[in-house]
């Protein structure tokens, strides 16, 4: 007797709804874990060195607090009067922590951007008076204090070199600062606006970049006395990114993700328009193969950086200002102008050690084994893997065909995974056992099957099998009909759900006759167009021929 085979359960996305790897991979970050900042959260950052933890940049100005209460507030600075606060801290987060494990308050107003080194021991923040505070990750107190701007610093960040530090103000400068003797090498003034985000090449320890909210980005090299490349955007630049290899730029402004070949010049590569509101912000994942960027509109789009199409997108509550994705792509935290921490994990692939460990053969086994060596002759033999079948497959198997069907239609299946409930019915019809399985049963069965069709029935991957389902159950239970309120409910739900159906495909139908007259009278018109100019054209020419 041949060995039993399973159902098989076809996958069957919903309408529209195509599941590719990359959804099944964004898929695998967990149910988020909300985290309530003081104000708007402006950067977020991780920390390059393990174990990964993640600096979150919120700023806000609340009022309503009383004096005494001001007094017991961390990062509280008086403005005005005791009912006016305003928090100016830096909060570093571990990977899985729900509250700070470290607080850098030492500013004298607001903070901005703060930013990590690449070994991970210095954090650099701005402030909205102008400051850039160098901090180690072990202290609280400022290592280094850099003087110069005339407005708030909202861009920090580091060369490669580790021991400068280059900044952007709200004063159109762009300033380069050495770690050291906390002394400014340079200053550049060539935008006219704004300068808001930046980044340094990974390759080049003196070049780094500025995006400006004149439109334009521009490349500096620390070894001259202005920029060496502009690149106009054409909207207010909110965030800017270099590849790894140095070769490509990416910058976001208005509704905008833009792709330049920095070795070309600045030629503009791509240009992508996939958000309905401003892009804010942009990072890549580990590998450099997926880019994301973060929007106004709520969303965080996932493009792939070959092809440069959406291959998956995330919805979230409010606008969203901030986005950081961990070193290991395990962790993705998203920051949001309500000043809720989006946190989303990825389970890590654990190796079983249990299971690496396998079980040593006898003693006669294992020597008899040892030095032999396969030979290009020998046969070798699998050993069958055995199957471990579900219920259904097992009442299927012994030909209960009732049972079978009753197993598929409990609640968690038939709920949640239609499919299988769809494919046990057409292995049944495959079988000729299906109208069997469907007589004799109650008036409770009976209403769980009429419930399930009508539901799933105007549903186009399971139309086919649920209408042959449907006409075998209106058949057998045609002559209690009238019996019973519950069933007579749900043979009305049934109908009404084809009903619609049908109208739904009337109308359709209707829509496409228009539309085929519609294509077929411009088609006539351009035809026409088409052949009068030819013939102008034909006279025109004889007309010259003439002429001449």
């Amino acid at each position: 007797m041949a060995a039993y085979k399973p159902v098989v359960v076809q996958a069957c996305p919903r309408l529209g709804e195509r599941i590719t790897q990359d959804t099944l991979y964004w898929r695998g970050y967990k149910t988020p874990v909300q985290i309530k900042e003081f104000g708007a959260v402006n950067k977020i950052d991780f920390s390059p060195v393990p174990p990964y933890n993640y600096a979150v940049t919120a700023s806000s100005r609340v009022s309503g607090f009383p004096g005494a209460l001001a007094l017991l507030l961390p990062g509280w600075r008086h403005s005005g009067s005791c009912s006016a606060l305003l928090f100016r801290q830096v909060h570093v987060y571990g990977r899985y922590s729900q509250e700070p494990i470290k607080t850098f308050s030492r500013f004298r107003a607001a903070a901005y951007g703060a930013t990590y080194r690449d070994d991970g021991r210095l954090l650099a923040a701005g402030s909205e008076d102008g400051s850039v505070s160098l901090f180690d990750i072990g202290g609280k107190a400022p290592l280094r204090q850099f003087e110069g701007h005339a407005k708030p610093v909202h861009l920090v960040g580091f060369l490669s070199d580790k021991y400068r530090v280059f900044s952007g103000g709200d004063d159109y400068s762009s300033k380069l600062w050495d770690i050291p003797s906390a002394t400014e090498i340079i200053s550049y003034s060539e935008h006219t606006d704004y300068v808001r985000c930046g980044c340094a090449s990974k390759v080049n320890a003196d070049v780094f970049i500025t995006g400006s909210y004149d439109h334009t980005v521009k490349l500096f090299d620390a070894r001259t006395k202005s920029s060496v490349m502009t690149i106009e955007h054409g909207h207010p630049v909110e965030s800017v990114l270099l590849f790894p290899s140095g070769g490509l730029l990416v910058s976001a402004g208005g509704r905008y993700v833009k792709v330049w070949d920095v070795l070309k010049g600045g030629q503009l590569l791509v240009s992508l328009k996939n958000h309905h509101k401003t892009v804010t912000c942009l990072c890549l994942n580990s590998s450099g193969q997926r880019l994301l960027s973060g929007s106004l509109d709520r969303h965080v789009k996932i493009y792939s950086t070959t092809s440069y199409k959406v291959v998956h997108s995330f919805n979230y509550a409010t606008s969203i200002l901030s986005l950081a994705l961990s070193p290991e792509d395990e962790t993705i935290v998203v920051g949001m102008t309500n000043g809720v921490l989006n946190v989303k994990h990825r389970k890590p692939e654990e190796k079983n050690e249990n299971s690496q460990k396998k079980r040593q053969p006898a003693y006669r086994t294992y020597v008899k084994g040892k030095t032999y060596m396969p030979k290009q002759e020998d046969f070798c033999v699998s050993k069958p893997v055995k199957r471990v079948l579900r219920k259904y497959d097992k009442l299927l198997r012994s030909f209960q065909s009732s049972k079978a069907l009753d197993a598929v239609l409990e609640p968690p299946i038939m709920l949640h995974t239609p499919e299988v409930t769809v494919a046990v019915m057409q292995e049944l019809h495959r079988r000729g056992t299906l109208r069997s399985a469907l007589a004799g049963r109650d008036e409770k069965q009976v209403n769980l099957l009429l419930t399930f069709v009508a539901r799933r029935v105007i549903e186009p991957r399971f139309t086919p099998m649920l209408v042959t389902v449907a006409d075998m159950i209106t058949d057998i239970y045609q002559p209690v009909v009238g019996q019973s309120s519950v069933v007579d409910k749900q043979f009305l739900k049934l109908q009404q759900a084809i009903g619609k159906e049908i109208d739904y495909q009337e109308e359709l139908l209707e829509v496409l006759g228009m539309m085929d007259t519609l294509f077929a009278t411009f088609t006539k018109k351009r035809d026409t167009c088409l052949e009068e100019n030819k013939s102008n054209g034909v006279t025109e020419i004889i007309e010259t021929n003439r002429n001449y």
